[in-house]
C-alpha cells in the first residue's frame, strides 16, 4: 500500500470531482475454477485498489459525499477461517491503513444502497464486469439486474477516469518496479532462444520471473512464432531456425502497477535479411511515434505517424505502392498494421478498459473511427503530463487476411498483391515501450533500457551458451 494520506487525498479529489451523492465501489472477490475450494489467484480491483488500497477479498466501501462519511464493509475471519488461512487482521484495523474509521457488515452496503434510493439520494457506481457484484446487490437490496443501470454513473467514470490517467510519482515509480521484471524476463528470453526450444518451456520460464519478483504477470503472455495472430495464446510450437519469435508480456509490481514490453527475436540469434529490413521498418515507426509524443499531441496522429513511416517503408521494398498520404487515409496499411498504436497503462495494462474504452481513450473532440485498423486504436486523445502509454506499431502477414483483400482487389492501387505474397509465412514483428508524458515532451520508462535495435538483440544473442 501508498500512505494513508495518499488515499485520503485521493478520495477527497474524487469527493469534489463528484460534487454530490452516494459512491457504492464493490471490490472482487475470490472466484472457483473447477470448485469451490480451488480457487484462481485473487485479484483486487483496480479502482478499489486506488482509493483504498486493501488487497483483500469480499470488500465493498461507500463514499457518502452528502453526509462526508466513508465506510468500509466486510467481515472478519472466524476462527474456523484462520485455522486454514492463519491470522488475519480484523476489518477495523485494516481500514486505518486507507484511512476509513468507519467499518460494518458486509451485508449491510445493499441496505444502505436501499435506504439511499428511498430517500432519492443520488446514486454513483460503476458498471460492474464481475456478475456475483450484479447479483449480490439483486439478492440482498430486491434491485433487479436489469434495472441497476441506472444506478452506473458516467460522472463517476468520467472522474475516476480523469484521476487514474494522470500517474503521480510513486506511481509510476510502481510502474518502473514493473519494468524491471520485464527487463530481467527479456534479458533470460534473449539467452534462452534457439531452436529446438519448445515454447511452452520459455513460456513457464518468463512466467516465473513475473511471480518470484511481483504479483505475476499483467495479461496473459503472448510467446509464438506465429507471431502474424495478434493475441495468439497457443504455446506448442516447437522453435525452429529462420522462425521470429513474438514475445508480448507484462508483470505486475507487489502494488499491482503493469507493464507491458513486446520484442520481435530471430530464433537463430541473427535476422535474415527479409526480416531485418521489416524489422527496421516497425522500429523507425515506434521511435518516430515516440519522439512526437508530447503534451498536447492526439494519440490518433501518433498513430497516423506510424502508420506512415511503415506505408512508405513497405513502398520502398515494394509490398506498397503510389502515394504514402493516400494510402495511409485509404487505410490500405491495415493490411500490415491492422491493429492501434497503443494504450493508457497503469493499475490495469489496458487501464480503466473496463471503465468504457470510448471514455478512457476517446473524448468530444475526438471520435472513434470506423476505419479497419483505426478502429482498434485504444487510446485516441490528447496526451496530457502524467499519462502512461504504450507505443507498439507492428507488420504482420495474415494469410487470411490477405486471401480476403486480394479476392476483392481492395486497395489494389496501393498493395502490390504479388509481392506480398512472397511473405506469407513471415510470422509477425511488433515492438512496444511504455511511454509517460512529461511537462515538456516524453520519456521512455525502464530504468534499464530492454534492447531493441536489430544490433544490440543479435549482439546479446550470439553471446548464448
Amino acid at each position: 500500500m501508498f500512505s494513508t494520506a495518499t488515499y485520503t487525498e485521493r478520495r477527497k479529489k474524487l469527493k469534489e470531482l463528484v460534487g454530490n451523492g452516494l459512491i457504492v465501489l464493490f471490490g472482487n472477490d475470490t472466484v472457483p475454477i473447477n470448485y469451490r475450494a480451488n480457487e484462481y489467484p485473487f485479484r483486487q480491483d483496480s479502482t478499489f485498489l486506488y482509493y483504498f488500497g486493501l488487497d483483500f477479498p469480499g470488500l465493498a466501501a461507500t463514499i457518502d459525499i452528502d453526509k462526508n462519511t466513508e465506510t468500509i464493509y466486510g467481515n472478519d475471519s472466524t476462527l474456523d477461517d484462520m485455522v486454514w488461512t492463519g491470522p488475519v487482521p480484523m476489518l477495523s484495523d485494516l481500514a486505518q491503513g486507507p484511512g476509513i474509521k468507519k467499518v460494518r457488515k458486509h451485508a449491510e452496503i445493499f441496505k444502505v444502497i436501499k435506504d439511499a434510493l428511498a430517500k432519492g439520494q443520488k446514486i454513483h457506481m460503476l458498471p460492474p464486469y464481475r456478475y456475483e457484484n450484479m447479483i449480490r446487490l439483486e439478492d440482498l437490496s430486491g434491485i433487479k439486474r436489469q434495472d441497476q443501470s441506472a444506478m452506473y454513473s458516467e460522472t463517476l467514470m468520467l472522474s475516476v477516469i480523469e484521476q487514474r490517467a494522470v500517474k503521480s510519482a510513486e506511481e509510476v515509480e510502481e510502474i518502473e518496479k514493473a519494468l524491471d521484471i520485464s527487463y530481467k524476463m527479456y534479458s533470460h528470453a534473449m539467452r534462452r532462444i534457439k531452436p529446438g526450444l519448445e515454447e511452452l518451456e520459455l513460456f513457464g520460464e518468463l512466467q516465473g520471473f513475473t511471480q518470484s519478483h511481483g504479483k505475476g504477470v499483467s495479461f496473459e503472455m503472448i510467446l509464438s512464432i506465429d507471431g502474424e495472430r495478434l493475441h495468439n495464446h497457443n504455446r506448442t510450437n516447437k522453435m525452429k531456425s529462420g522462425d521470429l519469435l513474438l514475445i508480448d508480456s507484462g508483470a505486475e509490481s507487489l502494488n499491482y502497477y503493469a507493464s507491458d514490453i513486446t520484442r520481435t527475436f530471430p530464433v537463430k540469434g541473427k535476422f535474415t535479411k527479409k526480416q531485418k529490413t521489416i524489422y527496421e521498418i516497425v522500429l523507425s515507426a515506434q521511435m518516430a511515434a515516440i519522439e512526437a509524443a508530447k503534451p498536447g499531441v492526439k494519440m490518433k496522429d501518433l498513430h497516423l505517424l506510424a502508420a506512415e513511416v511503415i506505408a512508405d517503408g513497405l513502398i520502398s521494398e515494394g509490398l506498397m505502392k503510389g502515394s504514402t498520404k493516400d494510402a495511409v487515409n485509404a487505410g490500405a496499411h491495415a493490411l500490415f498494421f491492422p491493429h492501434g498504436l497503443g494504450h493508457m497503462m497503469g493499475l490495469d495494462v489496458h487501464d480503466m478498459e473496463n471503465l468504457n474504452e470510448n471514455y478512457v481513450g476517446y473524448d468530444k473532440t475526438v471520435k472513434r473511427s470506423k476505419q479497419f485498423g483505426l478502429n482498434y486504436l485504444r487510446l485516441a486523445r490528447e496526451l496530457k503530463p502524467g499519462f502512461v502509454f504504450t507505443v507498439e506499431p507492428g507488420i504482420y502477414f495474415i494469410p487470411m487476411l490477405f486471401e480476403n483483400w486480394k479476392a476483392s482487389n481492395k486497395h489494389s492501387e496501393f498493395i502490390n498483391y504479388d509481392k506480398t505474397a512472397e511473405y506469407m509465412g513471415f510470422g509477425g514483428i511488433r515492438i512496444e515501450d511504455d511511454v509517460l508524458i512529461t511537462k515538456t515532451g516524453r520519456k521512455v520508462l525502464g530504468k534499464k533500457p530492454i534492447p531493441k535495435s536489430a544490433a544490440e538483440i543479435e549482439e546479446i544473442m550470439a553471446a548464448r551458451v
